[in-house]
């Protein structure tokens, strides 16, 4: 190799390792919350959190406590602060902006899907929830990611370390508004970490159906449902702060409730 060529090289390598830093008129919440005049009403945490939530734990512990029986919140597991950089609406817009994105309808069943350009969605759709609209009139990214056009964000993204015998994880990305989320619904095991925002969740067993509409929201539900119910009919429930882990088991009824406009990915254990 050519004396000069080395730095160069180096200068390179180092360029493609170096943790990716806010551009011009980011800040810490990515350039995704709105400010000011249009911005969105309050919609609060919940008064006690009711979600153990747990620092290194062990595989084993996860294990023997959690991965068949309850939801944990999972912290310091790993650092993701390279694909959170990655994640701010400049740079999703500027690598992502022309990709044409799946959107569903943000009711139980999720019935409708709507295909168009990513920076459609993030610019005229990416709104706070209008508490009278219907689950089947509000279009929520996130699901149907094409993994290949995504592929060079995903790759930056640490999974939790933790896994289930005879399931493989599979990645769900999605991008949502304030007070915008998914009614009670459940599948298979898995993890949801917020990256940018934050993410009220309420859960169920599986043995315990919740009193629901499909077709209401979950900020409809909250406004009237919610404190209608005995404490002994209260879901568990916690709000999900950016860089935090939420595991749910397998048939765990669960909806959510962006309190902030929030970006977020699951790793689904099936």
């Amino acid at each position: 190799m050519a004396a000069g060529a080395r730095p160069l090289l180096l200068l390179v390598l180092w360029t493609l390792a170096a943790p990716a830093r806010p551009g011009p008129g980011e800040t810490g919440d990515g350039g995704w919350q709105r400010r000011g005049p249009g911005a969105p009403a309050a919609v609060t945490e919940e008064q006690r959190c009711t979600v153990e939530r747990r620092t290194d734990l062990s595989y084993a512990a996860f294990v023997q406590h959690y991965a068949f029986s309850r939801p944990v919140i999972l912290q310091g597991l790993t650092d993701n602060s390279r694909f959170r950089a990655l994640c701010s609406r400049q740079r999703l817009l500027a690598s992502f902006g022309d990709s044409v994105v799946r959107l569903s309808t943000a009711n139980t069943y999720s019935y409708q899907k709507v295909d168009l350009p990513f920076q459609d969605y993030v610019e005229h759709l990416l709104h706070p929830q209008d508490p009278a609209s219907l689950g089947n009139d509000t279009l929520y990214f996130f699901g149907d990611n094409n993994f290949t056009e995504w592929a060079s964000l995903f790759r930056h993204y640490s999974p939790p370390p933790f896994g289930l015998l005879g399931t493989t994880p599979a990645y769900s990305f999605g991008i949502a508004g304030a007070g915008s989320g998914v009614p009670f619904h459940w599948h298979g095991p898995g993890f949801s970490e917020v990256i940018y925002g934050r993410k009220r969740w309420f859960l169920y067993p599986p043995e315990k159906t919740p009193e629901f509409h499909p077709n209401k929201t979950t900020l409809a539900w909250l406004r009237d449902t919610y404190p209608t119910l005995a404490p002994s009919a209260r879901p568990l429930e916690c709000t999900i702060q950016a860089g935090e882990v939420l595991y749910f088991p397998d048939r765990w009824w669960h909806a959510t409730l962006n309190l902030d406009t929030s970006v977020f990915i699951s790793t689904f254990l099936s």
